[in-house]
């Protein structure tokens, strides 16, 4: 996800990843089959582990069959099997990504019906092998898909309202602030919860697919190591602590605190989170000193005026009631962010889904430091 690199390249380190290297909107590393499991299990802002099989040159549609068709398939699964294709397609040679995909999915199918006179099935939703296919430009790349469900879905998110922010991006939001567990945190207009509920989950080190329920593409491949996977997933299990801090979560809409109390469940998180029915002009910092990140809402049917009251009001509320606090705000709406009116001291560019966003920290301090206008 992009603006997460650095982070994930972390995360990865820490996991034992070699050669890791950054790259737009992805990270590239080195691991045994180890690695593969820690990476799907335990990595908070990946989306997707892919495991390369083969790269080409291709500048036609003949080319692209032929250097599918390179790959021995027969590795990866059987002509009973089921198959999916997913595309990326970027300059002038190939397009369309769905064309792409439909190429790919021939060159595999053919391959079988050709040397086993039976071809693997397509299935879309719960295949045993998932094909990720990335063109740029006439480079083709080919890579399994170890993931299977984005990494995103974490299994506890069953209640929702308008405009979730995606769980990978809440975790990467927090590990970009550099809160770890070592003072208070709140979300103040918390909406489905997600923020809060990623927020619990590092401060009690429980892994990010520990409620994953689809299980991961590699479960499905001929060489899945079960008693490894076990290994792996028990010693990321042990890791699990009681809170060391208070976790807090308000919203004053009335649906979206249901929301939350609901995904707060399900995330096993409920001892762990407070969730209070408070508008933020009336939310009293909990302590002295701790992190304050959010989603704020914004309505691109509010007037002008409407959300320039809206977010000068928030810095208001900063500078009164969180002085000794770290506050974060994400918005897809720069200008909404400007009327805020405290001094940023650092900007990050994210992306939440389609929108280009802001994620601004602000430095709440005594006196006049956080009433200078730096947006």
């Amino acid at each position: 996800m992009y603006g997460l690199e650095p982070i994930l390249a972390e995360e990865l380190r820490q996991l034992g990843a070699k050669n890791v290297q950054e790259i737009k909107r992805a990270v590239l590393f080195e691991g045994d089959t180890r690695i593969l499991y820690k990476a799907n299990y335990s990595a908070r802002s990946a989306l997707r582990v892919l495991v390369p099989v083969h790269s080409f040159e291709a500048t036609n549609e003949k080319e692209f069959y032929a250097g599918v068709r390179t790959v021995d398939w027969s590795q990866y699964l059987n002509p009973t099997d089921t198959i999916a294709v997913d595309s990326f397609t970027q300059g002038d040679v190939f397009r369309h990504a769905q064309f792409a995909a439909l190429l790919t999915k021939d060159a595999v199918v053919d391959q079988f019906r050709d040397k086993y006179s039976r071809r693997p099935n397509v299935n879309v939703v719960s295949p045993h092998l998932r094909i990720n296919v990335h063109v740029q430009g006439t480079k083709i790349d080919l890579a399994l898909d170890a993931s299977g469900d984005s990494l995103h879905r974490r299994g506890y998110r069953t209640a929702t309202v308008e405009a979730p922010l995606n769980e990978v991006l809440a975790a990467g939001m927090i590990l970009l602030s550099g809160w770890n567990a070592d003072g208070d945190f709140v979300d103040p207009m918390c909406g489905s919860g997600t923020i809060p509920i990623e927020a619990a989950w590092m401060a009690t080190r429980t892994p990010p697919q520990y409620k994953r329920v689809a299980g991961f593409g590699f479960f499905k491949w001929p060489n899945f190591d079960e008693t490894l996977w076990n290994e792996v997933k028990q010693a990321a299990d042990d890791q699990i602590r009681p809170c060391p801090v208070k976790i807090y979560g308000s919203d004053m809409d009335s649906r979206a605190r249901n929301a939350t109390a609901v995904n707060i469940m399900g995330a096993g998180m409920e001892n762990n989170i407070r969730l209070q029915s408070v508008a933020f002009d009336k939310l009293l910092r909990p302590s002295n000193s701790g992190v304050l990140i959010t989603n704020p809402p914004y309505d691109e049917r509010m007037r002008v005026e409407d959300m320039t009251t809206f977010y000068k009001a928030i810095g208001d509320r900063f500078k009164k009631q969180w002085m000794g606090w770290d506050a974060w705000l994400i918005s897809s709406n720069r200008a909404a962010l400007k009327q805020v009116g405290l001094r940023t001291s650092k900007r990050l560019a994210l992306f939440n889904g389609p929108l280009e966003c802001s994620f601004h920290k602000f430095e709440m301090y005594e006196g006049t430091k956080n009433t200078d206008p730096g947006v």
